[in-house]
């Protein structure tokens, strides 16, 4: 299934998400995504079930649906930062295991459910994220994959022990404990939490994939050559090319695979001021009178100067001296 959405505030994002269960017999994963136009937050989360049909996807459901509420109840906070978004997301993913522990305490079939939790922030172009478990983020940016977040699980340890000389890289490769997660929800503590105090400024052209861990049943270099070959292109079509990459690799142990690509695309260009020209012209002043202008300063046409008013003439009349006296002394002036 693909959707495809844009958001466009300040950066453009264009946004799809992929699904496949691969070759098991259900679909254990939830991702949600929302990056509504003109507003300028969006978010992503992605919830990995695990306990077999009867809870896995309940389990991925419950931790979805939770953390989306909780983040849309605080859109108006996140688009402030206050209180900071690391904490409001820590926030929702306590409540999303308390979710699951009431599950678990009404429906006894349900212990051993659990779930994975990545989630992403975007505001304008800050990234910031919270991960529990091994679901992926990854970002591609200028031909180079990483992996922002941080992995729950023992494959990081067993990648160390290959690479101090421990184990062969034969056995290792392949090793039935790498999926083993050393941190999850389920209704316990919740042992590690990825949430980095500081986000991470995004740029033009950033592609970034928040996927459950099925998706790397693709190597590291195939991921990458896909997101290079497809980088121009809509989000849709990077999405339709991974899912490809997966079908064309037909592993009989294929995980079900879930994702949500997020292209940064090219800064929206800023309204500009209305032009003068477009409004219609009310009147043109007479032709002896001095006419407006449309170069005034705050684009407000200049009152029309009036003709200097003529100088009232002064009556003639003929001047005379007056005597008078005060005080005893003699006087004169003109009248």
């Amino acid at each position: 299934m693909l959707d495809m959405m844009t958001n466009d505030s300040e950066f453009q994002f264009d946004v799809a998400t992929g699904a496949s269960k691969g070759k098991r017999d259900y679909q254990e994963d939830a991702v949600i995504c929302a990056f509504p136009a003109g507003q300028p937050v969006g978010f992503a989360i992605l919830a990995d079930g695990m306990g077999g049909h009867a809870s896995g996807d309940v389990a991925s459901a419950l931790v979805a649906a939770e953390l989306y509420c909780h983040l849309k109840v605080n859109q108006l906070p996140i688009e402030r930062k206050s209180p900071n978004i690391p904490l409001i997301l820590r926030e929702g993913a306590e409540m999303a295991n308390e979710r699951v522990k009431r599950h678990i305490g009404k429906d006894e079939d349900s212990h051993g459910m659990g779930s994975t939790l990545l989630s992403i922030v975007i505001t304008g172009n800050e990234l910031s994220w919270l991960s529990i478990g091994d679901s992926p983020l990854l970002l591609f940016r200028d031909g180079a994959l990483r992996q922002l977040n941080k992995d729950h699980s023992l494959a990081p340890q067993i990648d160390m022990m290959i690479k101090t000389g421990a184990m062969s890289e034969e056995v290792g490769k392949d090793h039935p404990d790498r999926s083993v997660l050393t941190s999850v929800i389920n209704g316990e503590e919740i042992e590690a939490i990825d949430c980095p105090g500081n986000p991470i400024v995004m740029k033009q052209n950033d592609i970034l994939v928040v996927a459950s861990d099925g998706v790397q049943f693709l190597s590291n270099a195939v991921i990458a050559n896909t997101l290079m070959q497809t980088h121009e292109q809509e989000s849709k079509a990077i999405a339709d090319a991974l899912l490809s990459r997966i079908d064309d690799l037909d592993s009989p142990s294929q995980d079900n695979i879930t994702f949500a690509i997020i292209k940064l695309g090219v800064a929206q260009v800023k309204k500009q001021a209305k032009d003068l020209e477009d409004l219609p012209v009310l009147a043109l002043a007479d032709d002896d009178t001095t006419t407006a202008t449309i170069d005034a300063p705050g684009g407000i046409p200049d009152e029309p100067t009036p003709a200097p008013a003529p100088e009232p003439e002064t009556a003639k009349t003929e001047k005379k001296l007056v005597t008078y006296y005060y005080r005893g002394r003699k006087y004169t002036k003109e009248e």
